[in-house]
């Protein structure tokens, strides 16, 4: 079933080939015009496990029984936002689009891109946590879920929403990519810490549940398995403990990144505090030197 329970969907799998190829169209690119300076081999291995997370979540035997069990949906829906976007944001697509285009091309099209109204507001991190947090708690409670599971095109069109504000969402805290406000190392820490009671608590939502939330899942004929309250709340366990871990996971991570901009930072006041020392002490020398009386000369009685 894991090798045979695929879907092709061409609306999903021609997108994700173009980005796998139009990446490594880019990647070759920076690397013929800077052999010294490459684009670093563990960003192009994120960028194609995050687009490989996004066909097996929803192409693989994960996306056929999505709409059977509530826990292999919520499943994928953490594979989406919390594994596959932030993989692909350690690809730093932004930055390999900046190196690969010309200058001109830089100035004339991405920079105002990048600089405009509408990309400063969506990369607040204020407006990119509230984004995230609003699309998974209204989705799970409105109408829109049961939708999703009755009709494909829906059903995508919730992929897409839940992928882009992912991606809005973990853009500040990876800061691999150039964005109009940059968070600090402190600053991520706590934005991560204030992200996970809001994954916790609609996890433990559904999972205290007692009535089964979405008509789907309760009028589905299945002779095997969990009864739908039960699968109902092993996906809302899910949801609260795995979308626990990782964010555990990625706070663990900005200390570990915060230590190192701290080491890194204090090597560089250490070699400037050297080169400063060094440069005193040769004007010491110099000056004893211009000071010492030269060979032959009468000393003053």
């Amino acid at each position: 079933m894991l090798l045979t329970g695929w879907s092709f969907d061409i609306e999903v799998w021609l997108p994700l080939i173009l980005a796998a190829w139009g990446y490594m169209v880019l990647v070759r690119s920076v690397d013929r015009a800077h052999p010294a300076n490459p684009v670093p081999r563990k960003r192009i291995w994120c960028w194609m496990a995050g687009l490989g997370l996004l066909l097996l979540a929803t192409q693989s035997v994960i996306g056929l029984y999505d709409t059977t069990l509530f826990t292999v949906h919520m499943t994928q829906h953490l594979l989406l936002t919390m594994v596959a976007a932030p993989l692909l944001l350690l690809g730093a697509p932004v930055t390999l689009v900046l190196r690969a285009s010309s200058a001109e091309t830089r100035k004339r099209w991405i920079l105002p891109v990048l600089h405009s109204r509408v990309v400063g507001v969506l990369s607040n991190p204020l407006v990119a946590w509230s984004l995230f947090a609003v699309v998974m708690w209204t989705s799970h409670f409105s109408p829109l879920f049961d939708a999703a599971l009755d009709d494909p095109l829906i059903h995508q069109f919730e992929h897409l929403l839940y992928v882009s504000t992912a991606l809005l969402f973990w853009w500040p805290v990876i800061g691999v990519d150039p964005a109009p406000r940059r968070l600090s190392h402190p600053m991520r820490i706590g934005y991560l810490m204030l992200g996970m009671p809001f994954s916790s608590f609609l996890g433990l939502a559904i999972f205290s549940s007692t009535s089964v939330l979405y008509t789907h899942y309760e009028t589905l004929q299945r002779p095997w398995g969990q009864t739908p309250i039960e699968d109902q709340a092993w996906a809302g366990g899910i949801m609260w403990a795995g979308g626990d871990l990782v964010f555990f996971v990625a706070m663990l991570l900005a200390v570990v990144a915060w230590l190192r901009s701290e080491e890194v930072e204090q090597r560089r006041i250490d070699g400037m505090l050297d080169r400063q020392d060094a440069q005193t002490a040769r004007q010491d020398q110099v000056r004893r030197a211009s000071a010492a009386p030269t060979p032959g000369t009468a000393l003053e009685p």
